[in-house]
Parts: structure tokens; sequence; C-alpha cells
């Protein structure tokens, strides 16, 4: 199982993905490195009406309140907090999501940009050879961003667009974001309940 994860949330659509993920991660017990944009903050706001505060001390408070854990569980870094443990090779965490993981955002990871916290956060996971996940929310896709992703696929990382599957059944909108959610957890390793899996349905335990 993945322990130490840095999760970043970029300005692209899909917030509940990436609150949701956060959710999960605490609750199956893994430390998160949380990071974000200030075009996520916007996203937050429009989405969830979700006020993230500008400042990281301010929303790590925030957000060990809102999710009750305890101190080293949850840490949340500025956009230019180079001191954090994910800026260094010599301390990188375990994986790496990015989710919802903007167009801007994969361009930069692709070719190999890191003037912010988030992009050199990626860069090390893949230098290090530590699994990076992004979480693309873009429809319809140019050429740009498909030579984008499979540059980022060649170099090792996994690309997770958000395209949730209804052979659950699905109910809630809530269960349309579990779906994906369930899948990033797979590639983490991280056990969940989320959803049935397939040819699972109807199977006595």
């Amino acid at each position: 199982m993945t322990e130490n994860i840095c999760l970043a949330f970029t300005g692209a659509s899909g917030m509940p993905y990436g609150m949701r993920l956060l959710e999960c991660l605490l609750a199956a017990g893994c430390r998160v490195q949380l990071l974000y944009s200030q075009v996520a903050q916007i996203v937050a706001r429009q989405e969830m009406d979700l006020d993230l505060p500008a400042r990281a001390s301010d929303a790590r408070i925030l957000l060990r309140e809102r999710y009750r854990t305890l101190p080293g569980i949850l840490d949340v870094y500025g956009r230019d907090e180079w001191f954090a443990p994910v800026a260094s090779g010599s301390n990188p965490p375990d994986a790496m999501v990015v989710c919802p993981c903007s167009m801007g955002t994969l361009a930069a990871i692709s070719q190999g940009l890191a003037s912010k916290l988030i992009e050199r956060a990626a860069d090390v996971v893949l230098k290090e050879r530590r699994p990076l996940i992004l979480v693309p929310r873009e429809t319809p896709l140019s050429a740009i961003h498909l030579e984008n992703m499979l540059r980022l696929v060649r170099a090792g990382a996994v690309i997770l667009p958000p395209n949730p599957g209804f052979y659950h059944h699905p109910q809630r909108v809530e269960d349309l974001v579990d779906f994906v959610v369930a899948r990033i957890l797979d590639q983490l390793r991280v056990p969940h309940t989320l959803i049935e899996r397939w040819g699972e349905a109807g199977r006595a335990s």
C-alpha cells in the first residue's frame, strides 16, 4: 500500500474528484502532502462553495479540522514553498496525483518545467521513478494535448481521465465521482470499497 502521497489540485474542472480522493486517502491511513494552485482556489469556490485559503498554514488548519486528522498526517504547502519535502529528490513521496490536472500543468510537466512547486514535485516523482498519476479534465483534446500526454506516458506517468463507467448503475453524482476515485486508488494500491468490481455484483460472500 502506498503510504506517503503528494496530492495536487490545479485549475481544471473536477474539484469534487480531488476532494473525495483526499478524504479517501486520509480514511485509508495515508499521509498526504497537499499542494494547490491559485486557479484551483477559484474552481473549488465555483464547483463546491469551498474557500481554500491562500495561505498554506490557514488551509492546513481548515482541512485538518474538516477531516479530523492529527498533525503529520495532512500537510499543506504553498505554491512557492521550496523547502517542502516534495521539492527534493532526497525526500520524495511514494506517489503523486494531480487531480484535477489542468492542461497547462500537464504541458509544463511534460516539458520538464518546474517554476512552481506542483511542477517541481511532479518532476521529482518522475526522475525518482515513483508513480505519477495525472487526471486531466478537458474535452475535446487537441493534438498538443495528446502529444503532451504521450510524452508523459513514455516518461512513466499514468494518464487517468475522469471517465466514469455506468455498469455499477450510479444513482447519484457522488457515485460517478466514486467510480473515478476508485480507479485512482487502484493505481495507488490503496484498498477501498467505493464500488463493486466487475464480475463481483451478486456474488455470494
